[in-house]
């Protein structure tokens, strides 16, 4: 299967538009169709069909450590993109897309895009899975024989030689983009612009991973392995996920000449045998 980590697509696709100042939803669509045209294309014949794993809103992970991703809300904010106006592009395309593409679209309540692609990558084992996503998170899904990840940003293949080394040293650092800090740190080190995170240089990791059993005890690991280790998704969203991925999709191909013709698709029609 295909995995897709369909925010960070959807975002990507927006920045894209912006860039060459187009708010439309036309732009958008076409953009968005496109992408998922490009990556089937390159990795249906190994990896199979598309899976469109989706974000919600009110992350589990929030009733952990209420300030997860608050410092990217912050960042939105000061952002001189409208992101209502995005975000209302991405919802209703959605919606569009949920009732014409052929592809399973997984979306579980309180559940990241992560959490889809993490069980599914986990339940997997008798496929080849190919993880479409730049985020860094995904390494630790390498430790999956069967499991590979292709970075847009990047426009490569991401390796990683030790994925459990690696899930560790995420761990101490934590993840500044989500607003984990590190295990040496505050709660609120992050968010609070009165604090500074307690510099975890290489020495001191290396010194962390001589003494695991020990620093594993405390909150602050707790916390970010929690947060970060993909093994640690509550079993109640990992049976929700499964039971969404059971289902058949919406869409089918024969509906898609219908939309392509509807929203004026032209440039799409061509390749309509690639979705």
């Amino acid at each position: 299967m295909i995995l897709i980590d369909n925010n960070q697509i959807m975002i990507a696709c927006i920045f894209q538009a912006m860039k060459n100042n187009e708010t439309e939803m036309s732009v958008f669509r076409h953009l968005v169709l496109n992408s998922y045209r490009m990556y089937r294309k390159r990795f249906h014949k190994e990896y199979g069909e598309l899976v469109i794993c989706n974000d919600t809103k009110n992350y589990w992970r929030k009733d952990i450590f209420p300030d997860y991703k608050l410092n990217r809300k912050n960042k939105m904010k000061k952002s001189s993109i409208d992101w209502d106006h995005a975000f209302s592009m991405l919802n209703s395309l959605m919606k569009e897309l949920e009732e014409v593409l052929p592809y399973k679209i997984v979306q579980v309540d309180r559940t990241e895009a992560d959490d889809v692609i993490a069980i599914l990558s986990r339940v997997s084992l008798d496929e080849k899975v190919m993880i479409v996503s730049s985020d860094k998170d995904f390494q630790q899904l390498l430790k999956y024989p069967n499991v590979n990840q292709y970075s847009p940003f990047k426009k490569e293949f991401i390796v990683c030689d030790d994925p459990e080394r690696f899930l560790i040293e995420h761990i101490i650092r934590g993840d500044y983009s989500d607003g984990i800090p590190n295990i040496l740190s505050d709660d609120d080190a992050i968010i609070n612009e009165e604090k500074r995170q307690t510099p975890c240089r290489s020495k001191k990791i290396e010194e962390i991973f001589q003494n695991l059993g020990e620093w594993s005890q405390k909150e602050e690991w707790k916390r970010n392995q929690t947060l970060i280790d993909l093994d640690f998704i509550p079993e109640q969203y990992e049976s929700a996920i499964l039971e969404a991925y059971q289902k058949e999709p919406k869409g089918k191909r024969s509906k898609l000449l219908n939309y392509f013709i509807e929203h004026r698709l032209k440039n799409l029609m061509e390749y309509i045998e690639e979705f």
